[in-house]
C-alpha cells in the first residue's frame, strides 16, 4: 500500500445522518464501526440533548450505545451539513419535503446523497432520489440507495446482516458500501438504483398485505403463495416502469428484502397490516403504532403509477382498496384468492 493510500485510510470520512428514528440510529451504529465522523441531525432538541448527555437515543433502539468520539448530534441542520462528504436521508418519505424545505442546491454541492428511505414522496408519486435530483439539481450519479434485507432491531443486537447499495455510479456505490462493512454486517454494490428503490417501496406494501391476512386468520400456506405472487407483481411493475436486462430479482437486494419485511416480527408494515386485518381503522392503527408505516403512503403512489402504465397488480390493488377506499379486508382478500396461483 502506498503512503497516499495509507494516509487516506487513516483520514475519517465525514458523514451527516438526517433522522432520529430506529433506522437512522442503526445506521449511526453501523457506520461508527469504521473510520468515520458522523454529524447526526435529529428534529427533537430534547433527543439531541439526551444523546449528548447519555450516549443513547431515548426514543428508538434505546440499548444502542452511541460513540461520542465519532458521533456529534445536532438540532440545527445547516450545522450538521457543513463540511461532510455524504448526506444520508433517514426520515420517512412523507416528511422529506418539510424536513429539507429550508435547504437549497448549495447545501448539496460536492456532496453525495444516500437515501435510506423505503418510501415515495406522497401526492407527487416520486422516488426520493428523483425528488432530490429535481429539487436540488443533484445528478443521479451522486446518489445511491440502501436496501436490505436488514432490520434496525437486529443491527442493534449485532445479528449478522446484509445490505445492498445501488447507484448508477458503481464506484460511488462501492465506496459507500465499504463504509458499512463491519464485524456483523456485509454490504455489496450494484448499479440498479431504480429497481432496488422501487422494490424497497413495493415490499412494504406486500408486508402490509401479509399482515392483513395474518390479522384475518390466514396461515403460512396462503402467505407463501401471496409472497411468491408478489414477486411476480414486482417484476411486472419494474419491467413496465424501468426495464433492465441484467436485473436479478432473486438476489438479496430484491427477494431477500421482500422476505424479511413480509415475515419478520420487526416489520412495522406487517404490524400495521395485521392491525388492519384485526379490525383497526387506519387512523387508530397509526396512533397505536406511533411509527410510520411507509407502505401506507407508498401503496397510493404505486397504485396510480401502475394505472398510468396499464398494468394489473391484484395484491397492490387489494391493499389500496382496503386502506384508501375503506373496503372490507375479508372481502378483498377473498376476492384476491382468485388471482393467486
Amino acid at each position: 500500500m502506498s503512503q497516499i493510500e495509507e494516509l487516506k485510510k487513516k483520514i475519517p470520512t465525514h458523514i451527516t445522518v438526517l433522522g432520529g428514528g430506529s433506522w437512522a440510529t442503526a445506521l449511526v451504529k453501523i457506520l461508527s464501526e469504521n473510520q468515520v465522523k458522523i454529524k447526526w441531525w435529529i428534529r427533537r432538541k430534547s433527543d439531541v440533548d439526551f444523546i449528548r448527555k447519555y450516549n443513547h437515543n431515548p426514543s428508538y433502539l434505546t440499548d444502542v450505545a452511541i460513540n461520542p468520539r465519532k458521533v456529534k448530534t445536532y438540532h440545527k441542520m445547516s450545522d450538521a451539513l457543513h463540511g461532510v462528504e455524504y448526506i444520508i436521508l433517514a426520515v420517512p418519505a412523507a416528511f422529506i419535503p418539510s424536513t429539507l424545505k429550508d435547504l437549497n442546491k448549495k447545501h448539496f454541492e460536492g456532496k453525495k446523497v444516500v437515501s435510506a428511505i423505503k418510501g415515495m414522496i406522497p401526492d407527487e408519486n416520486m422516488l426520493v432520489t428523483d425528488w432530490i435530483e429535481r429539487e436540488f439539481n443533484l445528478p443521479l450519479g451522486q446518489t445511491c440507495v440502501i436496501a436490505g434485507p436488514c432490520h434496525a432491531e437486529e443491527v442493534a443486537l449485532e445479528k449478522q446482516s446484509y445490505l445492498t447499495i445501488a447507484s448508477p455510479n458503481l464506484v460511488l456505490a462501492q465506496s459507500f458500501s465499504n463504509l458499512l462493512n463491519s464485524r456483523f454486517l456485509q454490504s455489496h454494490a450494484i448499479e440498479d438504483l431504480y429497481g432496488v428503490e422501487y422494490c424497497a417501496v413495493i415490499k412494504n406494501i406486500i408486508a402490509m398485505a401479509c399482515g392483513i391476512t395474518r390479522g384475518l386468520g390466514f396461515g403460512d400456506n396462503f402467505q407463501a403463495v401471496l409472497v411468491s405472487n408478489a414477486m411476480q407483481e414486482i417484476k411486472l411493475f419494474l419491467d413496465a416502469v424501468y426495464p433492465e436486462t441484467n436485473r436479478d430479482l432473486n438476489s438479496s437486494g430484491y427477494l431477500g428484502d421482500l422476505l424479511v419485511t413480509a415475515y419478520s416480527q420487526f416489520s412495522r408494515n406487517r404490524t400495521f397490516g395485521n392491525m388492519i386485518g384485526r379490525g383497526y381503522s387506519v387512523k387508530s392503527a397509526q396512533i397505536e403504532m406511533n411509527m410510520i408505516a411507509e407502505g401506507y403512503y407508498a401503496v397510493r403512489s404505486i397504485y396510480h403509477i401502475s394505472r398510468q402504465h396499464n398494468i394489473q397488480l391484484p395484491i397492490i390493488e387489494a391493499v389500496y382498496a382496503i386502506v384508501y377506499e375503506k373496503a372490507n379486508p375479508q372481502l378483498e382478500m377473498n376476492k384476491l384468492k382468485g388471482f393467486l396461483k
